[in-house]
């Protein structure tokens, strides 16, 4: 059992920033892991972009997606980890209005 989605990301990154706002919204539970932090997460990510350091790169077990959409990581786990889906349909809703906090 997969306890959450291990998100990769370094600061900056548009395009990190973007799939959290996106798995937040649909309650996923994550792990986060700055790979300029940590340079084990940077080899780990390494191995599953052929070499590179592209972020978001998101890992459920032993399942890999570099960049991908909150579409693409709701496939995975439907069909890897359906009880991460399950953990977002049961948590609250949280809902900004912009652009209070």
């Amino acid at each position: 059992m997969t306890a959450a989605v291990e998100f990769y990301w370094r600061p900056g990154c548009p395009f990190c920033m973007a799939l959290r706002r996106g798995l937040r919204r649909k309650g996923i539970p994550v792990a986060e892991v700055n790979i300029w932090e940590n340079p084990e997460a940077a080899a780990r990510v390494r191995s599953a972009a052929s070499g590179n350091e592209t972020v978001p790169t998101v890992f459920v077990g032993d399942h890999a997606l570099v960049n991908p959409s909150v579409a693409q990581v709701t496939s995975l786990l439907r069909s890897v980890a359906p009880e991460l889906l399950e953990q977002a349909d049961s948590a609250p809703t949280r809902r900004r209005l912009w652009p209070f906090r």
